[in-house]
């Protein structure tokens, strides 16, 4: 896009998935990239030895060690204009709202919403300093509208879609712009792991009839983070095949 020249991003859950394609994409535009996940292995596999990618194993519910982390990627690349949120899990799928458990509810809590805010607080600072700033929380459909089956993934990603508009009423002043895209189904290995009849029932309600694919998203995710998405901010993109349309 001839804007990403130079620039720095935060990608996490950056060893598979949405946030693996997400990461190569913005490399390929030109972007230095620190990529953030648990599997320290995975992201070696993908990213050792790639002077333009910075690995570190970071758990995003971990307050402090996501500022450490920041800290480490401004002090390796000297700046950070881009935060991606891809760390996310489902967590336990087709249980009714009685018999969620607590523990389920708080896991996935912690790693949806409280990762995204942990990483969006650490990295505000740095963005504010230099009037530039663009954030993308991975929200889904299931935030929009509910899946059934799925209170505790549905309800944190509501609550993603919320702080999105909190922090972009926020920071709209300050040439930090920050959104969230809600897709429906992905093809990725987090929705491969849920069970059959919980994949379908979503994709029936797709009018396309088909899951997304990564690229679809990257490519979406790419021009959210660019500097040609200046108007924009506080908003939740669309990628769901016609499911959602507002």
């Amino acid at each position: 896009m001839n804007t990403f020249k130079g620039k720095v991003a935060i990608v996490t859950g950056a060893a598979s998935g949405l946030g693996l394609t997400i990461a190569l994409k913005l490399l390929s535009e030109g972007v230095l990239v620190g990529v953030w996940d648990l599997n320290n292995e995975q992201l070696n596999t993908w990213f050792g030895g790639d002077r333009n990618a910075h690995v570190q194993a970071i758990d995003v519910t971990n307050a402090d060690r996501v500022a450490e982390g920041v800290e480490e990627v401004f002090r390796t690349f000297g700046r950070i204009d881009i935060l991606v949120n891809c760390a996310g899990i489902t967590g336990i799928t087709s249980v009714k709202s009685h018999k969620v458990t607590e523990e389920n509810l708080r896991k996935v809590f912690d790693i949806n919403f409280m990762g995204s805010y942990y990483t969006s607080k650490a990295v505000i600072p740095y963005m504010l300093e230099a009037n530039y700033g663009r954030i993308l929380h991975f929200a889904s459909v299931a935030g929009k509208e509910g899946n059934a089956g799925m209170l505790a993934y549905s309800a944190s990603k509501a609550a993603v879609i919320g702080m999105t508009k909190v922090q972009g009423k926020e920071y709209a002043g300050t040439g930090i712009t920050v959104n969230a895209m809600a897709p429906a189904v992905i093809r990725t290995a987090l929705v491969e792991a849920m069970p059959t009849a919980q994949v379908k029932y979503m994709t029936d309600k797709i009018p396309m009839k088909r899951c997304g694919t990564l690229e679809e998203a990257a490519n979406l995710a790419a021009y959210i983070v660019s500097d040609h998405n200046s108007f924009t901010t506080g908003f939740t993109f669309d990628l769901t095949g016609g499911r959602a349309t507002y």
